[in-house]
């Protein structure tokens, strides 16, 4: 297993940021970049090559699950609401 690098989790972090952005409504939207952000600045401490490890498959995982999120969102699109308007 190799060890991971600092490029690899902030491309890692650019990726899954790029995706969240893609949410056609305001609510998941903001709620999955909030929930990038404050996931990335928990671990950021983190030093045992194991667990960062773990967390970058965990992070992999979630993308998937953003980039599925994404798709279904895109096929049942809503109004916007008055805050995204401005």
């Amino acid at each position: 297993m190799a060890v991971p690098t600092s490029s690899q989790v902030l491309s890692l972090y650019r990726r899954m940021l790029k995706e969240s952005k893609k949410f056609t409504t305001y609510n998941y939207r903001t709620f999955a970049l909030r929930r990038v952000k404050d996931a990335f600045r928990e671990n950021k401490n983190v030093t045992n090559p194991e667990v960062i490890q773990q967390l970058i498959e965990t992070a992999n995982a979630n993308l998937e699950i953003i980039r599925r999120q994404v798709l279904i969102g895109h096929l049942y699109t809503t109004q916007k609401l008055i805050i995204e308007n401005q």
